[in-house]
């Protein structure tokens, strides 16, 4: 994917669309819909995102692997492309609104101010806003621990809803009616360590308004009557519009809806809007710049025939005529909600896909799979999206159909722990930079084994979008991975860590990512070893773990100490002969790593000063594979090692057959059960073993360590760069507790570790 098209097309789509296939139809239609009034189209989102939807990518014009995430330099990209500009840039989904405002910013184009975009993305600040303009609000509370909690618990006689700053699909949302509860509620939080809020539960009856601005105006398309599944959690089971109301509600809904979006500085693209109908009045929810879930895009064009939901933003921007049709018809959403189990039949799916009242139908669960808890909309197993003449009957025959297909599950023993995954975008103590790329952050995953609030097993990595791993979509595969592995690997028995190996081995042959399989493992073993009150390499029948001796890591442009520890130099540079002049009487063993950045001239011309250093390893030296039998004959008494793209036992059985060595990266074998498959064959071989690391947090670190007493050098330094443990020498791993042993230093353990 080039980093500029050569022609910008029309409308930029910042964000594509997600995994979810509803994202996906979402995208599909925005695209489809801008072909249709002959805009060239170009698609950015994250480049595994964009690997993991065909769909979205076939239907854009050109694709780039931009980071929405970031909407700075999302605005760069944009504005460096070549003239002429994109004339539109629009977005669908919810984390991308604010690199869509402000890429139009940026560029001139139509679109939300970015600070209204970040303001409503905020829900605290949101409901500030809304508060001081006027209107009816729940009280809200930011809190960033479990004190401050219980003292906004205390301040109100409640019920309350603790939920996260800044998410979607419910995830984490959590109706708390005592103190006694909240302890689980913020154990279900997505990020743990992330401000959250406490907020006053509103009683009464719940819809959306969906709409769209034109002329800078909004104009109100539909008001959606929702149903939810009973509380504690707040999953949408089914949706209805337009709402059944009395004229003069409706009527005081659409000019609440349109004061505060005004009141907002909101006046582009689509809006969903959520409120409460209460005995006292109205109660606005959360404000959204972007088109509704629940399937809401495929209701509104059946009830307004003729509607074009994303071609009224192209028109209106472009200054074309606009006409909105009116309702004459009505649709409704209703999902499935099976009960938590193993499926073992499922009957009717046909009937109900092939109904010719049905807009949309899915279904993902069949015989053998597993039925998680409803605890957010992730947690859907499908839905049925329908057309009728009025509400009422839209509503009652999306019911019915929903009713009619009969999945029938088991109980599947002791109830599976809960899933919590969450994500943390954490700056790097100083930026890292190798041959190929400069990082300067890094996303901390963790996933959470939970029983209420109480933490059955743990695992936390850091996700690096340089080397491509996409921290959201990463979270997505190992919370899918993990609840569908609950099931069936329990936490004791005769051998506890059979299952989670056959389990992630079945991951790895379906395409699971290593770093999500790697963060499900050690959530599982962490787990495992708990419930035996063993350390994880006790119970993996490992040799214990001996002092950790390090290398000392020099990335490229940073000066090389000189304190006699062995020394791992980043190479593959412009200033690599300079570097290697430099190394020239260095006391202390070389590791050198070039990170497969040498051609064949590099190479010609670096050897004769290699040859003079005599390196201890020389790791990734040359870009062609055809060149290490020449690199190891002129280097005898050097290890030559291979690292990038050694990831599975084929790449560990060619690394040792062409360079007799390999460095090994849990996080790049998907864990440590194959990590320590490969480093077994290595030693049975005769081969160089290196073990080694990303930038990753501690607990990932100790996790890595306890295979260090099969490697000839431990290249586990990684967290020095994610955390604030000191850089030292060598560490040992505290395994007085069961589990993931701690990173101990001297007297103290590692401050991250936990």
């Amino acid at each position: 994917m080039n980093a500029a098209a050569p022609t910008p097309p029309a409308l930029l789509l910042i964000g594509g669309g997600g995994a979810m296939t509803l994202s996906v139809d979402v995208a599909v239609q925005a695209l489809e819909q801008a072909r249709a009034r002959g805009l060239a189209t170009a698609v950015t989102n994250q480049a595994a995102t964009l690997a993991a939807t065909p769909e979205v990518t076939a239907a854009a014009g050109s694709v780039h692997a931009v980071d929405f995430t970031d909407p700075a330099a999302t605005a760069a990209w944009a504005t460096a492309l070549p003239a002429p500009a994109p004339v539109l840039a629009f977005g669908v989904r919810e984390m991308a609104q604010e690199a869509v405002a402000a890429t139009a910013a940026a560029l001139g184009l139509p679109g939300n101010p970015p600070a209204a975009v970040r303001r409503i993305r905020t829900k605290d600040a949101c409901r500030a806003a809304l508060a001081a303009a006027g209107f009816r609000q729940p009280a809200v509370r930011l809190c960033a621990d479990e004190a401050e909690a219980r003292a906004a618990l205390a301040a109100t006689p409640g019920p309350w809803v603790v939920k996260p700053r800044d998410g979607a699909d419910s995830a984490g949302v959590r109706k708390v009616t005592a103190p006694e509860e909240l302890a689980a509620a913020l154990a279900a939080l997505p990020d743990p360590e992330a401000p959250f809020l406490v907020e006053e539960f509103v009683e009464g009856d719940e819809y959306s308004v969906e709409g769209v601005f034109t002329g800078g105006r909004p104009r109100v398309l539909a008001v959606t009557a929702k149903e939810k599944l009973d509380p504690p959690y707040f999953v949408e089971i089914g949706h209805t519009l337009p709402a059944e109301l009395p004229a003069a509600d409706r009527t005081a809904i659409e000019e609440t809806v349109v004061a505060a979006l005004t009141a907002l500085d909101l006046s582009f693209g689509l809006f969903h809007v959520e409120l409460w109908r209460t005995a006292d009045g109205l109660v606005l929810g959360e404000v959204h710049a972007r088109v509704g879930g629940g399937w809401i895009h495929r209701m509104l064009p059946h009830a307004l025939p003729g509607l074009e939901l994303y071609g009224t933003v192209y028109d209106d921007a472009l200054g074309r005529p606009v006409t909105l049709p009116a309702a004459e018809r009505a649709a409704a959403t209703r999902y499935f909600a099976p009960p938590p189990g193993r499926v073992t039949a499922v009957t009717g799916w046909e009937e109900v896909r092939d109904h010719p009242a049905v807009l949309h139908a899915e279904l993902h669960v069949g015989p053998g799979d597993t039925v998680a808890p409803h605890r957010s909309g992730a947690d859907r197993v499908g839905a049925v999206v329908v057309g009728a003449d009025t509400p009422a009957e839209a509503r009652a025959l999306a019911r019915r159909l929903v009713d009619s297909v009969r999945i029938t599950v088991e109980p599947t023993g002791p109830p599976a722990p809960e899933v919590s995954v969450t994500i943390e975008t954490r700056p790097l103590t100083t930026s890292f930079q190798i041959s190929h790329m400069t990082i300067e952050t890094v996303d901390i995953l963790r996933l959470r084994l939970l029983d209420g609030d109480r933490i059955l097993g743990e695992g936390e990595i850091a996700a690096d979008r340089g080397y491509g791993q996409d921290g959201p979509a990463i979270a997505d595969e190992a919370r899918a991975l993990a609840l569908r592995m609950a099931p069936d690997c329990p936490a004791a028995g005769p051998d506890p860590v059979a299952p989670v190996r056959l389990a992630l081995e079945k991951a790895a042959a379906d395409g699971v990512s290593a770093p999500a399989r790697m963060l499900t493992e050690m959530a599982f073993l962490d787990r495992a070893a708990r419930t035996a009150g063993l350390p994880v390499w006790r119970l993996l029948g490992l040799p214990e773990p001996g002092p950790v001796r390090l290398l000392h890591t020099v990335p490229i442009g940073e000066p090389v100490p000189l304190d006699g520890r062995p020394l791992k130099i980043k190479l593959g540079g412009p200033d690599d002969e300079r570097v290697l002049r430099g190394l020239l009487g260095v006391d202390a063993p070389l590791i050198l790593d070039a990170n497969r950045g040498w051609s064949a001239a590099d190479w010609e011309r670096l050897r004769p000063l290699l040859a003079a250093l005599a390196p201890a390893v020389l790791e990734d030296p040359v870009r062609d594979p055809a060149l290490l039998p020449a690199v190891r004959a002129a280097l005898p008494r050097t290890a030559v090692l291979l690292d990038e793209g050694v990831a599975t036992p084929a790449d560990a059985e060619t690394a040792i057959r062409t360079a007799g060595g390999l460095n090994v990266k849990p996080m790049r074998f998907g864990g440590i059960l194959p990590a320590l498959a490969a480093l077994t064959s290595a030693t049975e071989r005769g081969a160089t073993r290196m073990l080694g690391c990303f930038l990753e947090p501690p607990r990932a670190i100790a996790y890595a360590a306890q295979l260090a007493g099969l490697s000839d050098w431990s290249d586990l330094d990684g967290h020095f760069w994610v955390s604030d443990d000191p850089a030292v020498p060598g560490y040992t791993l505290d395994s007085s507790a069961p589990g993931i042993p701690r990173i101990h230093y001297g007297d103290r353990p590692a401050g991250g570790a936990a």
